[in-house]
């Protein structure tokens, strides 16, 4: 599904039912923020003494939080390099924030319908927090959720559900987690919610695991989509 066109979700097994909540992804489905990730990955591995990655290795590397992914590219110096991380990345991200064109408008509608809306993501959760601080979609959510907060990051259960705690909602097909990679699918799987994929490309192998239930090219086809049901 090609970005900025408006084709229908694609549907996998049962009929779907209209949510009662909608947990989304934070980075590259609601703001994009590469370059900043970009940026602060690329002096972590001048520190390290390791060859750079291009922008593209950057989009395709990166998925885990850094709790998960930094211990296998870092080893035993894992923690001093998320500290360099993480004082490049604050150092900048606030400034360099930008949201997906289209998100304000899917947040403003799918919060004045009436539906739980929260934020599951595996950036660390203070600076998840700041940045919707900064955009002004904190009162879009009722629940933010950062790498950090729960007991294990995404793909586990684990932030899913706690997100879902704050309404006291249970996990079930009502509840979509909506991202735009497989880790996302799998953490809607394994917490037992309805797997969304938003604005990306049409699945790859890379889904084979973990394949979304629905798929919109953009928020403004999942709008329409929820409003039909």
């Amino acid at each position: 599904m090609g970005k900025g066109k408006a084709h229908a979700a694609r549907r996998r097994g049962s009929v779907i039912a209209r949510p009662r909540a909608v947990l989304f992804d934070w980075d590259n489905t609601l703001v994009d923020s590469w370059a900043t990730i970009h940026h602060a990955l690329n002096i972590v591995m001048t520190a390290m003494d390791m060859p750079q990655w291009s922008l593209a290795e950057t989009k395709s590397r990166v998925r885990l939080s850094l709790r998960e992914s930094f211990p296998r590219h870092f080893g035993a110096r894992w923690e001093e390099a998320r500290r360099i991380y993480l004082d490049a990345f604050q150092a900048i991200h606030l400034d360099r924030l930008k949201p997906l064109p289209g998100s304000v408008e899917l947040l403003r509608t799918l919060s004045a319908s009436g539906i739980f809306l929260g934020v599951v993501s595996n950036k660390t959760g203070a600076l998840l927090r700041r940045e919707a601080e900064r955009l002004g979609w904190t009162p879009f959510f009722d629940s933010i959720v950062g790498a950090g907060d729960a007991a294990a990051d995404k793909p586990a259960a684990a932030p899913a559900l706690l997100a879902l705690a704050a309404g006291g909602i249970a996990a079930g097909e009502a509840v979509w987690l909506v991202g735009d990679t497989a880790v996302d699918m799998q953490c809607a799987i394994n917490a037992g919610c309805l797997p969304v994929l938003l604005g990306a490309a049409l699945p790859d192998e890379d889904f084979a695991a973990a394949p979304p239930r629905l798929a919109f090219s953009d928020g403004a086809a999942l709008i329409r989509f929820i409003r039909d049901l």
